[in-house]
């Protein structure tokens, strides 16, 4: 049975348990986040943070929790002080009226700081709390040493709260159920810049800079980077952010194209409501492709390919200002709301921008990953479902793959199948986004509503149809019962595979070989065509090296997501005389997703992969961010540190 609308705004209201939070959320809702933070760095990579967080808290029922307030950090978040402040206008000591707090173990990935209150509050109560403290050894908070750069010059700093991290960036309610707006003054060293996930922005006196947030977000999504970093304007609400030497060509790549993306979002999901969207190219040790960070996209420089080609991740990005980062999975577990929506609403924009054919052929490679990824795993693995049960004390990170992107993405196709009307879909997307803007939801909200938006199907019983039962969607492991219709793709797809069957031959037809022009192909059709060759390899002696002499444009790219294939297709054939584009292509970048991949075909290779895969380990280690070490090194199987 589903809840009636109001029952559903209710429960939207009442945050959700989340097992991956310490903190006593439910009872409290957080107004305002204010952060004053003075950065400075040390030496080789690193750096210090001093904090101070004021809570401004309403309790939302009497008593809830005793006289204590629990809140999400991190051993290596030190905590010097807590204090009550009076009511603003109120009696009082300005300092605040000091605390006892104490941090006590919670999981491997962060600690629970238990603040006692004077007296246990009453309902409706307003509570502000100061938090003196100091960070800069946790997992959220990244040193990169001037090597690491692109410039090479200057060090530079970053957060990345997604899932759980930013619990040792500052203290806070740090579950996505949660949301509030912040502000920020952040002082800085001469010579640095800093930005933040927030809707204005400010350089005052004395290196500071102040910002403010004013839309509600969780705390996954606030984000600071400090470093040498200039921008320059690429449309009428958008600039590009990056180091002084890669300034030139981020502003080449994306001059007016961020714009249209936005408008066709726009017309399709409804008001952007987060003011700007600026870019930031973070340097290359960057785990991700991109982070979502409200008004600030954190991007990976690996989509500086020269030829914008490498925009869909882009138009990902853009996509969850109304998917996760508008209407937000109110746990961890229910991941595919985030990213199972944008993957649907990326590939909206990108079917009205660049064509259905295109579109196709790229949600087939989507597909493809989530094959790989299946295969590794087996279809049955618990993470193969669309709601994963993330037990206490598993980090949600170590959950993160494929399922709720490309699984996710298949279910909202069905739903979209089951409605068979592409504009109503739409108008429903719409009212979604309107219904559930600026709160965190659950499958069942989300499934409600699409019942409750469309009577006629829910009348025709929908969410019960045999083999499709929307339960057997989100809590069945395995392939997504129903697959969208990629067959418009077929005209880019078909002369790659044709393509690939003649470079698997024992004999090599030059002749029909040489007729094909792959000069013209998009990435995503070399990318396609890369993809069967690799599912053909190993291939016949000598054919790769042939391969690899005829088309330098793919073998000699610089364009990551050819770079990564090709060293795939180099490894899967043992091809010793390229071995070293794999070193060299691990050595440019960090990103996880073409990190891991390659260690893991190296470490099932040969004695010499295996040999190449230590070795690369070893040299780029310390470049790599924290997580993406510790997952290479489980791979490698050297004993992984707890992260």
């Amino acid at each position: 049975s589903h809840p009636s609308g109001d029952v559903a705004a209710v429960r939207a209201r009442a945050p959700v348990r989340d097992a991956a939070s310490a903190s006593s959320a439910g009872p409290w809702s957080l107004r305002h986040l204010h952060l004053d933070l003075r950065v400075s760095f040390a030496a080789a990579g690193a750096g210090r943070l001093q904090g101070r967080a004021r809570l401004e808290l309403r309790c939302e029922r009497d008593g809830a929790g005793g006289a204590e307030l629990r809140l999400d950090a991190h051993p290596a978040l030190a905590v010097s002080r807590a204090a009550l402040l009076p009511p603003p206008g109120g009696p009082g000591d300005a300092a605040g009226q000091a605390l006892p707090v104490e941090s006590r173990p919670f999981a491997s990935y962060g600690s629970a700081l238990h603040i006692a209150l004077p007296q246990a509050p009453r309902a409706g109560q307003l509570l502000t709390l100061l938090i003196d403290y100091e960070a800069g050894e946790g997992p959220g908070v990244c040193w990169l040493s001037p090597e690491q750069t692109a410039g090479k010059q200057k060090p530079y700093m970053y957060t990345q709260g997604q899932a759980v991290l930013n619990r040792s960036f500052f203290p806070c309610f740090d579950t996505p159920s949660v949301k509030f707006t912040y502000s920020a003054t952040v002082k800085v060293p001469e010579g640095f810049t800093a930005v933040m996930s927030a809707t204005s922005w400010e350089k005052q006196k004395d290196n500071t800079f102040v910002f403010k947030m004013s839309q509600p977000i969780p705390s996954y999504l606030i984000a600071l980077v400090v470093g040498d970093i200039v921008s320059a304007d690429v449309g009428p609400r958008s600039r590009v952010w990056a180091e002084p030497c890669l300034i030139e060509a981020a502003k080449k790549e994306y001059d007016g194209v961020i714009e249209e993306f936005l408008v066709v979002g726009e017309k399709l999901f409804g008001p952007y409501v987060w003011g700007r969207y600026d870019i930031l190219f973070m340097p290359p040790s960057f785990p991700f492709g991109g982070m979502e960070n409200p008004c600030l996209t954190f991007v990976t420089p690996c989509l500086l390919a020269g030829d914008r080609s490498l925009v869909d991740v882009i138009i990902h990005e853009i996509s969850h200002s109304w998917f996760g980062n508008l209407v937000t999975n109110a746990t961890w577990g229910e991941f595919w709301l985030n990213e199972g929506f944008t993957m649907y609403a990326q590939r909206r924009i990108s079917t009205e921008v660049y064509g259905l054919p295109y579109t196709c052929l790229e949600a087939a490679t989507g597909r493809a990953l989530l094959r790989q990824h299946m295969d590794a795993t087996g279809e049955d693995h618990p993470l193969n479902k669309l709601r994963v049960v993330i037990e206490p004390g598993v980090n949600p990170d170590d959950t993160y793959n494929e399922t709720p992107y490309e699984k996710g993405y298949c279910f909202v196709s069905y739903l979209a199948h089951l409605v068979g009307n592409q504009s109503k879909f739409d108008a429903f997307l719409q009212a979604y986004v309107n219904r559930f803007k600026f709160q965190s939801i659950t499958a069942d909200d989300t499934l409600g509503f699409f019942l409750e938006y469309f009577p006629e199907l829910k009348e025709k019983g929908v969410d019960s149809i045999p083999g499709f039962e929307f339960d057997r969607w989100l809590n069945t492991p395995g392939w997504p019962p129903y697959l969208p219709d990629l067959s418009p793709g077929q005209q880019l797809m078909r002369p790659a595979e044709e393509l690939a069957e003649l470079w698997a031959a024992d004999s090599l037809n030059m002749e029909a070989i040489e007729a094909v022009d792959i000069m013209g192909w998009r990435t995503y059709q070399l990318v396609y065509f890369l993809d069967q060759v690799l599912q053909k390899s190993p291939l016949p002696e000598g054919n790769v090296k042939r391969l690899s002499k005829m088309y330098p444009k793919i073998s000699k790219a610089q364009n990551a997501e050819l770079r990564l294939r090709w060293c795939q297709i180099v490894l899967k054939n043992n091809l010793e005389a390229e071995y070293s584009k794999v070193k060299d292509f691990l050595h440019s970048q960090g990103k996880q997703k073409y990190t891991l991949p390659l260690y893991r075909a190296m470490w099932g290779g040969s004695e010499a992969t295996r040999a190449l895969a230590m070795e690369t380990f070893s040299a780029t280690a310390p470049q790599l961010h924290v997580n993406v070490q510790n997952y290479v090194k489980k791979i490698l199987g050297l004993a992984a540190a707890e992260a």
